[in-house]
């Protein structure tokens, strides 16, 4: 019997086929694949939405105040001074969109970063960084971004800036803690045996086992981000007018809510989207980060 027959022959006996494993990386990963296609759709409409409107998300039209959703040339109406909904959202969504990435990122280097020197290097340094950690978490966040932000003022550079100042201890107690079971890996502590320096062994040994537990967090802080800067817009200390964002949409359209819904509705529905989106990400990561273990 040739050895290309034998396969077909323990088929036979059998009775059955052998099912063909799934590579690893795509087993059970629709939440990732999908809330990456909410998130795709959605930087393409924000991001480009010159190509999907004509009006001027800040242009007054007295004309036509208060369209009702699907009226000619206006998909979502005109809010009380006239101004296109539909334009107001898709403009509106590129500052939450750069509140969720651009916030996110700064505050995952720099906390990551003072989490890893603190629990690598130790000692007094690990004393310092650890203790402005406790010190940030003693006081409610909302409260400390709401305090910035009123002594810098309401703008989008100073909610970042309140995001930024903030937010990193999260991320520097989560890499401190990883960072300290990291240390006691077999390699790291051959890396430490055989001399490396500590840059060496902090980036090229240490920072690979951190980085998936920051990330599988940066996607749910991002989620928050958003949440605070629409939180912020509904409050009135977030991006000024005329400036749309959504969360100041949502504020402008609580005084309409039983006769023109949509004010509010449309700019919450892209909210929520955006979070489901993150979500599905992050929920997406953390199954990744499981089935490879």
């Amino acid at each position: 019997m040739s050895i290309l027959a034998r396969p077909a022959t323990r088929i036979a006996k059998t009775g059955t086929r052998r099912r063909i494993p799934m590579p690893r990386r795509l087993r059970g990963r629709f939440s990732l694949l999908f809330g990456s296609f909410l998130l795709l759709i959605m930087i393409v409409l924000c991001v480009g939405a010159p190509l999907f409107t004509r009006y001027d998300p800040i242009e007054i039209d007295a004309l036509n105040p208060l369209l009702p959703m699907f009226s000619p040339g206006h998909l979502f109406g005109t809010d009380e001074f006239g101004r296109d909904v539909f334009a107001r959202v898709l403009y509106g969504g590129r500052y939450d969109l750069a509140i969720a990435f651009a916030a996110t990122f700064v505050t995952l280097v720099v906390g990551t970063l003072m989490g890893l020197i603190a629990g690598h290097v130790g000692g007094r340094t690990e004393t310092i960084i650890m203790r402005i950690v406790d010190l940030f978490f003693a006081f409610p966040f909302i409260v400390l971004v709401i305090a910035i932000i009123a002594s810098l003022g309401s703008s989008l550079i100073n909610l970042f800036i309140a995001l930024w100042v903030v937010s990193w201890v999260s991320y520097a107690r989560i890499s401190h803690g990883q960072t300290l079971s990291a240390k006691r890996y077999g390699y790291v502590v051959a890396a430490t045996a055989l001399g490396f320096s500590n840059l060496r062994i902090m980036f090229a040994h240490i920072l690979p086992s951190v980085l998936p537990g920051v990330i599988i967090f940066a996607m749910v802080d991002a989620v928050g981000n958003v949440l605070l800067g629409a939180s912020l817009g509904f409050l009135g200390v977030g991006i000024p007018q005329p400036t749309p964002e959504w969360g100041s949409m949502i504020a402008e359209g609580q005084n309409f809510i039983l006769s023109n819904w949509y004010l509010s509705i449309m700019p919450g529905a892209a909210l929520v989207v955006l979070g489901v989106a993150l979500s599905l990400i992050g929920d997406g990561l953390a199954d990744m980060l499981r089935t490879n273990r």
